[in-house]
Formats: structure tokens, C-alpha cells, sequence
């Protein structure tokens, strides 16, 4: 049986009936994008694909360490921590590789959770963009850097001293990918066997880092081959004896780390929404009002888009990301390129969003946003021509300085909560608030260094 194929209950109950697995490993995301899973036993799982089953709800009330927030409202010491629905999701069923193809599937938080679940939050976006006659397409696009060290040995080191990959500067070289051609042979096996195959995966400039391109897909599909390949990539490498990590910003001296996301939009008949061919670049009205709709909200939704404290060390002129919400034309330095084409190829990079983006999260403010702007006829503030970093810029186009600043725009903002839910703004942006607060309880080196002694 062909798995890409399978599409409902029954198709998964045959698939079962054929391999006889004894067990099957199933996964969901929290709210920073991280997969929380586990096997269960053949009954297990058969009767947990008629009912659902009970995933335990600290998993939407705790960060990235496990550390229980103490700002939501959903769940906590004051709920008890009971268990929350999670349905399976057949159609996202895959082989394991590396775990002789056990079978493995996702599934996503349904009933009160379904409001603040990330691939829900999406998901009803999405049947938004549809009840609109739009049918959105993405790839994302991910750099990430790659040591020679293992879980063990970063926490030795204290994240210091880490020995990359490879060292130095040497952008799409083939030297380095054909000396380590193990590990990018391991990977791009990899996507391709779990369905999220990647157009391009080089050598980034810069000590250890790769850049890879997922193939385009239609909506909730691109965000689960996104956040499916920042897990595995993990996995993969860590196998490998090399640890990857997809932080924003590791290190002051080497550029962050993008998660852009090149997206268009289809009608019901499949024509391209973005395309006019009569239009200056080729840029259709509707596509106009897109970008104007992402521009103007980028700063409110920020939050959604740079979701941690070192999120924002990546902000900064000079180093390949934006720092205002600008736009041009086949233009690196601003945070919406506009890229012409034809038909096929017109469309958008949303390149204000980094690696450590929740891929569901980030997707559903890009999309909403570009969505808000066509419901609302926005027009798009004049392109940029040239470094974008050299421009002044409105008050209006300027974002957000911190983390925290950035939850209290999200909080605010009329257009994500009648997009997004109440319950889901609240939820998310009392997590970055979290996260915030939790950054502001340590000393760092740079202020011991500068101010221990001489105060």
C-alpha cells in the first residue's frame, strides 16, 4: 500500500491489517514548534484512531524546557493537569528509516485544546483563505548550523568553544558536501523517504552552516514537511555523531538563522492569484494587497514570527535579516521580497521569519495577515530601492525592540484575535511573556564582563 495514498481511517486500519506492527509512533507540537510523542501498542493505537486519545495538557502548558508556565489560563496547578484530546491525522502517516520503517503519524489537539493548538490555529486560517476562494502554497526555507559535538558535550562545554562542522567561510562549496557527504546523503534520504523531499540543501557562508529548501505544498501540508524536517534534521545529524541547532542567532559573530517562506496564492481552478502579466513586475492587485496586508501587520504579529529573546538578536542591520517591515523587488535587505515570474513561479519571500519559528505559528500570521490585506484592499507603502538598512522608515513600519513588547502588540491586536481566536492570543502571547520573564532572571557574560569590576 502506497502510504501517500492514505487518506482516511480505513485506508490506516488496512495498513495496520497488512504490516502487523506491534507498535506505531505517534507526535504533535507544542507552542515552540517542538514534537512531544510516543509509541503505542497496535490495540492502543487502533482505538485511538476511532476516539482519539488523552495526551496529558502540560504539553500546551510548558516551554521548551519543561518548565511550567505560571501566566495561562488553560491548564495548570489550578486544573490539575488533565488530559487533553489529540486526534490522529491519517493522511500524515510515514515510515521511520532508521527504525527498520516503523510506521509513524501525527496528530493535532482537537476539542478545548483545538483553540490554542498550533496546526489548529493554522488550520482554521486556512479554512478562511478557502471560504475566501484562495488556496495558499508555501516552502519554507531553513539554515541551520551543524557541530561536531552531541548533547552531552555542548552542556561540558557550556556552549563554548563548539567545534563546527567545517570550518570558515566556503558558501556552496562542493568540497564540504562531498567530504560529508554521509550526512547530507542521510538527510536528503530522509526527507525524501518522509515526504518532505527538499529542492536544495548547500553549504551556507559561514563555519558548519547549510541552507535547505523544502519542496512547495499546499497549506497545513507545507507547515507539517517544515516542522517534520527541523525534528528529523535533529535526529539525523545526532545519529551522525553531529548535533544541529536551528536558534535564531548562536553566536555575535556569524549571520542568523532564516526560516524564510517563499508563498502565492492559487483560485479554486488552480490559476495563480499573484500573477498579471500586464502589471508592473507582474504583480497583480491581489498580490499588492497581500504584501500590503503583511507589511502593515508584521509589527503587530511579530511575536508570532520571532517567537524567543534570541529571536530578536537576529534583528540587527547588516547581518541578512530586516529590521523594519520594508519590501522591494528582488530585494535581500527587506523583509517581503517581491520575486516576478511566470504564472507558476510569481510569488513572495517572507524573510522576516528565522529558524526557531514555530513553522504552524509563523505560517498562519504570514498568511492571515496577506489574507487581512486583500479583505481590506491595503495598499502597499512604496518599494524599497537599494540597502534597505541605509532608509529611514515610519513609526508604523518599525518593530516591536523585545520579546515582551512584542506580546503586548500581539494582545492588542483587534485583527489576531478576530483571525487567530481569543483563546490562542491570550494563550501565546502569555508564553512569550513567559519566555521574557524567564530571560530576565539571568546575568549574562556581557554584563558581568562590563560591569563586575569597574561600576
Amino acid at each position: 500500500m502506497n502510504l501517500r495514498d492514505i487518506q482516511t481511517a480505513e485506508d490506516v486500519r488496512n495498513l495496520i491489517a497488512e504490516r502487523n506492527p506491534a507498535h506505531v509512533k505517534v507526535g504533535v507540537f507544542d507552542a515552540d514548534g517542538i514534537m512531544r510523542g510516543k509509541y503505542m501498542s497496535r490495540a492502543k493505537f487502533l482505538s485511538a484512531l476511532e476516539k482519539g486519545f488523552g495526551f496529558c495538557d502540560v504539553v500546551l502548558g510548558w516551554d521548551c524546557q519543561d518548565q511550567l508556565y505560571d501566566n495561562v489560563t488553560y491548564t495548570g496547578w489550578h486544573s490539575g493537569y488533565p488530559d487533553a484530546l489529540v486526534r490522529i491525522l491519517p493522511a500524515s502517516v510515514r515510515e521511520l528509516p532508521f527504525e527498520d520503517n516503523e510506521l509513524f503519524f501525527l496528530g493535532e489537539f482537537a476539542e478545548a485544546a483545538e483553540a490554542i493548538c498550533p496546526r489548529g490555529v493554522l488550520r482554521r486560517v486556512l479554512a478562511r483563505a478557502h471560504g475566501m476562494g484562495f488556496y495558499p502554497l508555501a516552502g519554507f526555507e531553513y539554515e541551520f548550523f551543524v557541530f561536531e559535538e552531541d548533547s552531552h558535550s555542548i552542556r561540558t562545554k557550556g556552549y563554548r568553544d563548539l567545534k563546527p562542522m567545517a570550518p570558515g567561510f566556503f558558501g556552496y562549496s562542493v568540497l564540504r558536501n562531498s567530504v560529508h557527504s554521509d550526512f547530507y546523503r542521510g538527510l536528503l534520504d530522509t526527507c525524501e523517504t518522509m515526504d518532505f523531499g527538499l529542492e536544495g540543501l548547500h553549504e551556507e557562508t559561514g563555519p558548519g552552516v547549510l541552507e535547505a529548501a523544502i519542496a512547495v505544498d499546499h497549506g497545513l501540508a507545507a507547515a507539517d514537511k517544515a516542522a517534520l524536517f527541523k525534528t528529523f534534521t535533529k535526529v539525523v545529524a545526532q545519529r551522525c555523531g553531529l548535533l544541529a541547532t536551528f536558534m535564531a542567532k548562536w553566536s555575535p559573530d556569524w549571520p542568523g538563522q532564516s526560516g524564510h517562506i517563499h508563498m502565492s496564492l492559487e483560485d479554486a481552478e488552480g490559476h495563480a492569484v499573484f500573477h498579471d502579466p500586464e502589471a508592473e513586475h507582474a504583480m497583480s492587485a491581489g498580490m499588492c494587497h497581500f504584501m500590503a496586508g503583511q507589511q502593515r501587520l508584521m509589527p503587530e504579529l511579530l511575536a508570532m514570527i520571532a517567537p524567543t529573546v534570541n529571536s530578536f538578536t537576529r534583528l540587527i542591520p547588516g547581518f541578512w535579516a530586516p529590521t523594519e517591515a520594508s519590501w522591494g523587488v528582488d530585494n535581500r535587505t527587506c523583509a517581503l521580497r517581491a520575486i516576478p515570474g511566470s504564472a507558476k513561479s510569481q510569488r513572495l519571500e517572507y524573510r522576516i521569519a528565522a529558524a526557531d519559528a514555530n513553522p504552524y505559528v509563523v505560517l498562519a500570521a504570514a498568511l492571515a495577515s496577506g489574507l487581512w490585506g486583500i479583505e481590506n484592499q491595503a495598499a502597499l507603502e512604496a518599494p524599497v530601492s537599494g540597502n534597505a538598512y541605509d532608509q529611514a522608515f515610519p513609526a508604523a513600519l518599525q518593530f516591536p525592540r523585545t520579546l515582551w513588547d512584542a506580546a503586548q502588540r500581539l494582545k492588542g491586536s483587534a485583527m489576531a484575535r478576530d483571525w487567530f481566536g481569543e483563546a490562542f492570543v491570550d494563550h501565546y502571547a502569555a508564553t512569550r511573556e513567559w519566555e521574557e520573564r524567564e530571560f530576565r532572571k539571568h546575568i549574562t557574560d556581557w554584563e558581568l564582563a562590563r560591569y563586575f569590576e569597574i561600576i
